[in-house]
């Protein structure tokens, strides 16, 4: 579940409390290139605002006019749109593609408090949603969990589905880290460096100052983490790239030239790691932007995890760069 609809939990339970009625709207399913994935929340107000996004916003403006119109649902009940051509035209669904979403109304926030409560404390949670009784649970979730939808229950999971484990606290981290957060990435920010760890400030975020090593054997990597190596210092970074690269990390990289990368992989190579570890290095680490500035080099990382994240061919990449070959990308 995108951090985003926790936003939009946060405003549904801000007007309710309000005295508003409000509406929530969840994408249940989709055929062709919907603009929206299943599980994508919206929040629709009884005078008409809105709060997130189920399409490309035509969707959203019929919806507006349903309430405003008094079509004003008081049980949960689906709503299709894009079933012909033309009416997928309508309403921006490019490709003839098709809409499914469930409309619920806002009967009390008890579940959206507790929701919000325990991702803030970093917990992973899913909420099941009855449409024939209305019930509603909120029971501990798992990273490979997914939204689903079996005709009669919903289940969309909150809270950060993927970890990211950068080491050093520079500039470039702090920017990479607050970057990063909002696509769903629980960060830890390793720095054993007295004079870097002192000036951590990102809120969100955990920060260690124990070694890189130890830090991944306490993380436990899986196939929903990503490891990043920012440091410039070989002592710290190889160190996380010894245990990362023998672990299911999705995606492992290190800040460097290629002439630094080739350095490193000689300097890998000495020790436990066979050759198809070592080539899961990605490095120089992000795609070919022509960035400079700290922001721009941390929207090229991003890119370049995302990319991997999702299965995406690495085609913006210097040449030379070590790429590994094929999709790594996780279960989504």
């Amino acid at each position: 579940m995108d951090s985003l609809d926790l936003q939009v939990l946060s405003q549904a339970r801000d007007w309710f409390a309000a005295g508003h009625k409000v509406w929530l709207v969840t994408v249940i399913e989709t055929w062709g290139s919907a603009p929206r994935p299943p599980g994508a929340l919206l929040c629709l107000r009884g005078d008409g605002l809105v709060v997130g996004s189920v399409s490309g916003g035509c969707v959203e403006d019929d919806l507006i006019e349903r309430v405003r119109h008094g079509e004003r649902v008081d049980a949960p009940s689906m709503i299709t749109y894009g079933v012909t051509k033309e009416e997928a035209a309508r309403f921006g669904l490019p490709c003839g593609g098709n809409l499914r979403l469930v409309q619920e109304p806002l009967r009390d926030t008890d579940w959206v408090d507790e929701v919000l409560t325990r991702t803030e404390r970093h917990e992973l949670v899913a909420r099941w949603l009855d449409l024939q009784t209305h019930e509603v649970r909120i029971v501990p979730a798992h990273r490979s969990d997914a939204f689903q939808f079996d005709g009669r229950t919903l289940r969309a999971v909150f809270g950060p589905r993927w970890r990211m484990l950068i080491i050093g606290a520079g500039q470039l981290s702090r920017v990479l880290a607050q970057m990063a957060l909002p696509l769903d990435f629980e960060i830890t920010c390793c720095d054993p460096r007295e004079e870097y760890h002192l000036t951590w400030d990102v809120p969100g975020t955990h920060f260690s100052k124990a070694m890189p090593d130890d830090v991944v054997t306490e993380m436990q990597l899986d196939p929903h983490s990503a490891v990043v190596a920012v440091t410039h210092d070989p002592k710290l970074d190889d160190l996380v790239l010894l245990e990362a690269l023998k672990s299911p990390a999705f995606y492992v990289g290190a800040l460097g030239s290629r002439s630094n990368t080739a350095k490193r992989k000689e300097r890998l190579a000495m020790f436990d790691l066979s050759p198809e570890e070592i080539g899961r290095l990605h490095g120089p680490i992000g795609l070919d932007l022509g960035g400079k500035t700290p922001a721009e080099i941390a929207v090229a990382i991003l890119a370049e995890i995302i990319a991997v994240r999702n299965g995406v061919a690495l085609v913006q990449k210097k040449e030379g760069s070590s790429v590994p070959a094929g999709p790594v990308a996780a279960g989504r």
